[in-house]
């Protein structure tokens, strides 16, 4: 049999991640790019949306559909920004601070039972090459 490329091998990797995250959001019917935003916002704190588009690498009308879709669900509110009455800041609502706080625990949990199978220097290498190439 012939050995997978690096390149295969990291896809396949990839592809696993993003499986164990979507069956670890799934209790709390979070997408991905839902709990993107969340994340983001629980490490930064509230911020004008076009911030938290250049945070999550997407087109502002994007983190606006994120956004809409996390108000809809009662996990964050716009508000106005006090600095700039034309402006408007994303936050956290409480539901959405407990919601990003228990997906991020679950996924912690996950990652550490898949990497686990790797020794601690074998982890310490591959955050290594994974930051250099990032």
């Amino acid at each position: 049999m012939e050995e997978e490329s690096l390149h295969e091998a990291f896809w396949a990797v990839s592809r696993r991640l993003r499986e164990q995250a979507r069956r670890e959001m799934e209790p709390w019917g979070i997408a991905p790019s839902q709990f993107r935003a969340l994340n983001v916002l629980l490490g930064h704190g509230e911020m004008r949306l076009s911030t938290l588009a250049e945070h999550l690498r997407i087109a502002p009308r994007s983190a606006t559909e994120v956004v809409d879709d996390l108000q809809q669900r009662g996990l964050a509110e716009r508000r106005p920004d006090p600095a700039d009455r034309r402006a408007t800041l994303v936050a956290l609502t409480e539901q959405g601070r407990s919601t990003g706080e228990g997906v991020r625990t679950a996924r912690a949990a996950a990652s550490e039972r898949l990497f686990s199978m790797l020794s601690a220097d074998d982890r310490t290498e591959l955050a290594r090459i994974l930051r250099k190439l990032a």
